[in-house]
């Protein structure tokens, strides 16, 4: 069964695009990433799934119910984490979870047995009367996804889960959210621009740029359309240098990207002294040179030209445009 179904589902603002024609599905049980930089789309997204946005047009079925004509059906089939907290700092854990409960209707005793339980998978049970303004972010963190878990969804959405967290912390949360999915076997969208963080984390990933799906697959897929190893070079001129290399049969790909030429090949290992012999007998300079695997940043690399972090960089005027059309409406 398909936790999740969009077809075409577009989201305009004026002259604004945000999401645009998105076609996906996702399996129940779980866990699927959006992964894109910010401003992509994914928050968008996943606000229309939740019904919080109206679709400009397209259509999407969340547990089989539409997310247009059934939408108090859909809220009750859903949990949702926002990328921005929403806990009362002036209550404390117990409080947190007890007015969500009351509010979905949960009946008094299976409420407070939900909550022992959820209290207990988070690892927060002995600060089960603590106030949540004296919580870590990290602590926060899981005590809204419990929250989101306690009416029992079938389907957990995680806006940027670990935004703002500390190396540490994050993996931490990776690791309660891997095993809430296989102890609530809750269907789970998560959204990220970090890459490590959906590449451990989700089985199918999309990757979503300018509002669209650029790429759909399981993340081994992915990187495995980018062929081999990647050597990434600095040199003083990259144009002339990728002019050089390119005619070589055994280098499948050659870009430039912030002045850094990459080249895609097998072995990679075994191709470097060959590449700094072609380089050096022709009067050329390598200022650096490094060896890795394909990861799924060289995956948007691949389908976009850039990288998730160049698109980091136009975030704040993505947003302004954002404001503009918020504000014609």
């Amino acid at each position: 069964m398909e936790a999740i179904i969009t077809k075409n589902l577009t989201k305009r603002f004026k002259d604004l695009v945000a999401v645009d024609n998105v076609c996906l599905g996702v399996g129940e049980g779980k866990i699927f990433g959006l992964l894109g930089p910010n401003g992509a789309g994914k928050t968008t997204l996943i606000s229309m799934l939740s019904t919080l946005l109206k679709p400009t047009s397209g259509d999407g079925w969340v547990w089989g119910q539409n997310i247009r004509k059934d939408q108090d059906r859909v809220r009750r089939a859903i949990g949702i984490v926002f990328q921005d907290p929403s806990l009362d700092d002036e209550l404390t854990t117990y409080e947190n979870l007890e007015f969500h409960g009351r509010l979905y209707g949960v009946a008094r005793e299976v409420r407070r047995k939900r909550i022992k339980d959820l209290l207990t998978l988070m690892e927060l049970a002995d600060r089960e009367r603590a106030m949540v303004k004296t919580f870590s972010g990290g602590m926060k963190r899981r005590l809204e996804i419990a929250r989101g878990l306690l009416h029992y969804p079938k389907v957990l959405f995680l806006d940027e889960p670990t935004l703002g967290l500390d190396p540490q912390t994050r993996r931490r949360i990776w690791e309660y959210i891997r095993n809430l999915n296989e102890v609530e076997k809750v269907t789970i969208v998560l959204t990220t621009h970090y890459m490590e963080e959906a590449d451990y984390l989700c089985g199918r990933i999309a990757i979503i740029d300018h509002g669209r799906i650029i790429a759909l697959d399981l993340s081994q897929n992915l990187k495995n359309i980018v062929g081999g190893d990647v050597i990434s070079l600095l040199v003083l001129h990259p144009q002339e240098v990728a002019k050089l290399l390119s005619p070589f049969p055994w280098i499948k790909q050659v870009k430039i990207h912030d002045g850094v030429l990459d080249l895609s090949v097998e072995k990679g290992e075994e191709k470097i002294p060959k590449i700094m012999k072609i380089i050096g007998g022709n009067g050329l300079e390598v200022r650096s040179i490094s060896l890795h695997k394909p990861t799924l940043e060289d995956v948007f690399l691949h389908f976009t030209g850039k990288t998730i972090r160049e698109e980091e960089g136009s975030f704040t005027e993505t947003m302004r445009m954002r404001m503009r059309a918020w504000r014609k409406r």
